[in-house]
């Protein structure tokens, strides 16, 4: 019996269409673009077309260093890097031991990748997600009761908080099948990372649904583009509630929320809290601030409403005790 043949890569992949897609995302783009090419196939296929396309890019690759592997893996970029005439630079992170290391692996690597933009002049980074992962994404979400804002899945663009970056996501239409394809056909060995197939990860769970064809990643893909419009309609909805509805005085500000739906009011509330405080409270602890109607949190003091007021906490004062 012959041998099986890998599969052909789509032959939409091709670098005119590459290009328009990342033109698509970003009409404003200049200068040179980072891609963040880990050694696996789907970054790989991110730097073959980036390459092929005539971007001016540079390859970054992060060593987590949380397997003995890494080193060398970084290395083999490099060389892939070196034979394509594409300019890469390894960036060594330490990752928080937290009881989700890969979403500590996660936060240091873009945070790497973004601070050697920032210090290098770049504005722009890419990054090799695809379709599969959109899918998987979206699933997980799911199974956790996630809002509409979650359930709009891996953004195609988004700026990086805290840098002068944008992140970049033009493959979110492409397979995963057609992105290792696409490396095969050109020899290049991929790094094979043995946490992808690790039960201990939820995204493991997700991956194994898609493979068995339970759920179509074309059409969780779909989904994900019509929620994340609908995301986009409702905050502008939430801008223009905030401008008629949002009164700041000093440190304090005053919210009429009367007449307005559960969703919007919660947003609403959710905008007080970065108004003064920079960031969001997380979930359970601003549904039980909304069921209380009120309350104290993050150093804020919210009285609820129909109107709603925040203020900062006033200092506690110290007790004092006698002999």
């Amino acid at each position: 019996m012959p041998a099986r043949q890998p599969a052909a890569a789509d032959p939409g992949l091709t670098p005119e269409r590459f290009r328009a897609a990342v033109e698509a995302l970003a009409p404003d783009l200049r200068g040179g673009v980072a891609l963040a090419v880990s050694g696996g196939p789907d970054s790989l296929a991110l730097l073959l077309l980036a390459h092929r396309a005539g971007f001016d890019a540079v390859a970054l690759t992060v060593d987590h260093r949380l397997r003995p592997e890494a080193a060398a893996e970084a290395r083999h970029v490099a060389a892939i890097a070196a034979g394509l005439g594409v300019p890469h630079v390894t960036l060594a992170v330490d990752v928080p031991q937290t009881a989700s290391v890969q979403a500590a692996a996660r936060g240091a690597r873009y945070a790497a990748m973004a601070g050697w933009c920032d210090a290098n002049g770049l504005r722009w980074l890419m990054t090799a997600h695809h379709a599969d992962d959109q899918a998987e994404t979206l699933l997980m979400r799911l199974s956790r009761g996630s809002g509409l804002g979650g359930m709009a899945g891996i953004r195609a663009r988004r700026p990086v908080e805290g840098h002068a970056v944008t992140l970049l996501r033009p493959l979110l239409g492409a397979r995963k099948a057609d992105l290792v394809a696409l490396v095969a056909e050109a020899g290049i060995a991929a790094v094979d990372d043995p946490s992808n197939r690790s039960d201990a990860y939820d995204r493991t769970g997700a991956r194994a649904l898609l493979a068995g064809g339970g759920v179509d990643a074309g059409g969780a893909v779909a989904t994900a583009v019509h929620l994340a419009e609908a995301e986009a309609a409702l905050q502008w909805v939430v801008d223009e509630a905030w401008a008629g509805r949002a009164s700041v005085s000093g440190e304090a500000i005053a919210l009429d929320t009367r007449g307005l739906p559960a969703e919007l009011v919660r947003r609403l509330v959710l905008r007080a809290f970065r108004e003064m405080q920079g960031v969001e409270p997380d979930g359970p602890a601003l549904q039980r601030l909304l069921a209380g109607q009120g309350g104290t949190l993050g150093g804020v003091l919210v009285e609820g409403g129909p109107l709603w007021r925040f203020r900062a906490e006033p200092p506690r004062k110290m007790r004092t005790s006698t002999e």
